[in-house]
């Protein structure tokens, strides 16, 4: 009660009721962010290219490596042809890739996985990956859109692998993850918020995996979008979900506990503790927050963040069990120049213990 500053016991307003059940976790948690810093080479920002949600980064042969989407020219939305325009900076994208010896000059080694030949699961675009290094062989996970890039348009996950950073990369015949297919549309017409049944949390779009070895098993986060999306008091209704295997090639069956989240966007998680950290971000009422699971399952909230970038690529290099946040000292993100075209850059952050004046 002292700590809280709750001084009368017979008058405690809904506030205080909330904070006395806060669990005694300390500051531990709790980080801030940087303002996002320019990438030297061929990942500074260029007119006209779009280059974005970074992968984490893995330290090979004497340099970063990291993989993201890239695609070109502007973005005409829902509004042009479908079958031809661009409706997002993320269409008709392809997964490429650069190295670094430290982490701020980049070079551009050129495409590791393509979209798939037209009729494929994968003809329209490939993108938002990331990278999981077992056992002497690397994968690749990433998003994908079978076209036409329509509003109802059921986004699945691809998988591929290699012996090598540097490829040649190997991609999974069929997704290795799809939406749940137990919501109904309501009529014909390209409405992604007319359902006659919403079904599952991610019944519209699995995005953003994520692929963590875990227990001797394979950890698959992704973000989840369902048919119907609503906005709620802590804005779209974006959350989360994880799928889990015995194998890097699956198959992965999702978790009955699905979702593990009730917010989030982007996928940011790493093995600290014998459990698994994540950082909540942009959407939901447990937005910009870090949690944290035991069991890479069950998340609480382990502290309130402000102005964690958008889609990090984590440094998988550091020694997370260091601290709890070791992991975000620094890595990649990227950024709106425009709504068209985005830039991928570094971010850092720092421990916060103390709040101090100037010249305190």
């Amino acid at each position: 009660m002292d700590k809280l500053g709750i001084t009368n016991a017979d008058y405690i307003s809904a506030a205080s009721k909330r904070a006395l059940k806060w669990p005694d976790i300390g500051n531990e948690w709790f980080i801030e962010f940087s303002e996002l810093q320019p990438l030297k080479g061929d990942l500074a920002y260029e007119e006209g290219v779009v280059r974005r949600d970074p992968s984490a980064m893995i330290f090979e042969n004497g340099k970063y490596y990291v993989w993201y989407s890239k695609s070109l020219g502007a973005t005409d939305g829902f509004a042009g042809d479908v079958e031809k325009d661009k409706v997002f900076p993320w269409d008709r994208s392809d997964i490429w890739y650069a190295t670094s010896e430290d982490g701020w000059t980049w070079k551009e080694e050129g495409m590791a996985v393509g979209r798939g030949e037209p009729g494929a699961y994968d003809d329209r675009s490939v993108f938002t990956t990331e990278i999981m290094k077992h056992e002497g062989k690397y994968y690749l996970v990433y998003q994908t859109v079978k076209s036409p890039y329509t509003v109802r348009v059921k986004n699945q996950i691809g998988l591929a692998w290699a012996d090598s950073p540097d490829g040649p990369w190997t991609k999974s015949s069929e997704p290795v993850l799809s939406p749940a297919d137990n919501g109904i549309w309501k009529g014909e017409k390209q409405d992604r918020f007319a359902v006659e049944k919403k079904g599952d949390f991610d019944s519209h779009k699995v995005h953003d995996p994520c692929i963590i070895p875990y227990n001797g098993k394979f950890y698959l986060y992704y973000k989840g979008e369902q048919m119907g999306e609503e906005i709620t008091f802590g804005g779209r209704q974006i959350r989360h979900g994880v799928a889990i295997a015995d194998n890097p090639l699956g198959p992965y069956v999702k978790s009955p506990y699905n979702p593990i989240s009730n917010s989030g966007h982007e996928i940011c998680v790493w093995p600290y503790n014998g459990g698994i950290a994540s950082l909540i971000t942009t959407d939901g009422p447990e937005k910009n927050t870090i949690q944290w699971a035991p069991d890479g399952v069950n998340f609480e909230i382990m502290s309130s963040i402000k102005g964690a970038p958008h889609a990090i690529g984590l440094n998988r290099t550091a020694d997370n069990e260091v601290e709890p946040t070791e992991i975000l000292r620094w890595g990649l993100s990227h950024i709106y120049k425009s709504y068209d075209y985005q830039c991928i850059m570094r971010f850092s952050s720092k421990r916060i213990t103390t709040h101090k004046g100037k010249g305190e």
